[in-house]
């Protein structure tokens, strides 16, 4: 027999269907709407798994840097390594994107920008925010994974301009 122990057993995984298939295993029959309607009376609620999609899109004709940090963590310097990436936070107001650039040897945010809009110049102004707090040099290798906002000529051209070495993950590589 179901009990609400199985369902924080489980998580809160239980929904409709599985509390029905657990009833059944006991002798039980109960539809899955009256299943459901009872859930609602008793406030459960089942965790729904999100849907993987992916966020990093590489354009085949985009150019692709040579990945020259090869997974090598360990800085002896500051400021001679800057890694970074974007991820998405979901908010009450939809969905933000930030962009950070973090120093490889100290592990701290150098720069960073919040975003309602999923730009190449988020990515570009970003690195712009590092430079000016840091005051980085030329020579500079700036990593980061193979999506179109760094790959993009844009971006590219600001590494060019400040003299920055650009590496690149491999494809699948976080």
């Amino acid at each position: 027999m179901f009990s609400l122990n199985s369902n924080e057993n489980s998580r809160g995984s239980y929904g409709a269907r599985r509390i029905g298939w657990d009833l059944e295993c006991g002798g039980e029959t109960v539809s899955r709407q009256r299943n459901w309607r009872l859930m609602s009376e008793n406030d459960l609620v089942s965790k729904h798994k999100n849907k993987f999609s992916i966020t990093t899109t590489s354009d085949s004709w985009l150019p692709v840097a040579d990945n020259l940090l090869d997974r090598n963590f360990k800085v002896a310097i500051p400021d001679q390594i800057y890694v970074g990436d974007i991820t998405y936070i979901w908010t009450q107001e939809g969905w933000l994107y930030l962009a950070i650039m973090i120093d490889l040897f100290s592990r701290a945010v150098v720069g960073w920008l919040l975003s309602k809009r999923l730009k190449a110049a988020l990515a570009a102004t970003a690195l712009e925010m590092a430079v000016l707090r840091r005051g980085a040099e030329s020579d500079l290798m700036v990593h980061h994974d193979r999506g179109s906002q760094y790959a993009g000529h844009e971006y590219q051209h600001l590494l060019k301009r400040h003299g920055f070495v650009c590496s690149m993950s491999r494809k699948g590589n976080c």
